[in-house]
């Protein structure tokens, strides 16, 4: 998922355990890329072009410890399922997105949501058996609820007794319920809820100083002091860069390394 070196040569110094990824997933044209925006930029495109993989990074320096977010935008088409495949065991929190006014996209979610279960369960102990996944559905363009063919009660049901699963009705386009969905994401994976775009305050990469360890011993930090910064450079690592460490995580080899840092390129 990420890559790693010694913490000499990370100049931000982020602990590997600080490190995360988001991946959106969905059909197309339901709405991903907007989510994506209102997160990273707090804006709406409405000219839609079609995606094939985005890549971001977000960068958050939260009550003097610093995290790093990777956010993985992922085509509906899916013409590779190898890479989808690759993308579900890289990833550690996840949004499913459906349109409310498409029944075919919902049907696709429900899906996604049944092999994001079996590839992560095999990851752990090659069995089927339920593993924790912190994943948030959102039933995308509630501002168009004339054309809704998708009703709640069929939602309520494919969430029922999921306590890492949460529900909410949105809209990227009128910023209806974005922010609450984020927060209630982060708190299922137990990530600081001032990750939420409402909840930190925005700065430029150039004060990324602040996220510097070095700048940090010197600051006394408020308890309500949270930052973040858009990378504006971010490369997605390598296909072979995941798979080392998939390969790392399914030998357990990942979690004995202490010392290892996440990259900043």
């Amino acid at each position: 998922m990420i890559k790693k070196m010694s913490p000499s040569e990370n100049e931000f110094d982020i602990p590997a355990k600080n490190c995360y990824r988001m991946v959106i997933l969905g059909s197309t044209k339901v709405g991903k890329t907007a989510i994506v925006s209102r997160f990273l930029n707090a804006r709406f495109e409405e000219q839609y072009t079609p995606t094939i993989e985005d890549f971001h990074r977000k960068l958050y320096s939260i009550k003097g410890d610093v995290y790093q977010l990777d956010i993985l935008d992922t085509s509906g088409n899916h013409p590779f399922p190898a890479m989808r495949r690759l993308s579900i065991l890289t990833g550690d929190v996840f949004i499913l997105v459906f349109s409310l006014d498409n029944r075919e996209s919902f049907c696709e979610v429900q899906r996604l949501k049944q092999q994001i279960y079996e590839t992560k369960s095999c990851l752990k102990n090659k069995t089927k058996e339920n593993v924790d996944v912190p994943l948030v559905i959102c039933g995308n363009k509630g501002d168009r609820e004339f054309y809704r063919e998708v009703q709640r009660e069929e939602i309520e049901q494919l969430i029922a007794g999921d306590e890492q699963c949460a529900y909410f009705e949105i809209s990227a386009k009128r910023n209806t319920n974005v922010d609450q969905m984020f927060q209630r994401l982060f708190t299922l994976a137990k990530l600081p809820n001032e990750m939420s775009p409402d909840l930190h305050r925005k700065v430029s990469v150039q004060y990324c100083d602040i996220l510097h360890k070095k700048s940090l011993r010197n600051k006394k930090v408020k308890d309500g002091d949270a930052y973040g910064i858009v990378a504006p450079f971010a490369r997605r690592p390598s296909v072979h860069s995941d798979l080392m460490y998939i390969k790392e995580k399914a030998i357990g080899g990942g979690q004995s390394k202490e010392k290892e840092r996440c990259v900043i390129s």
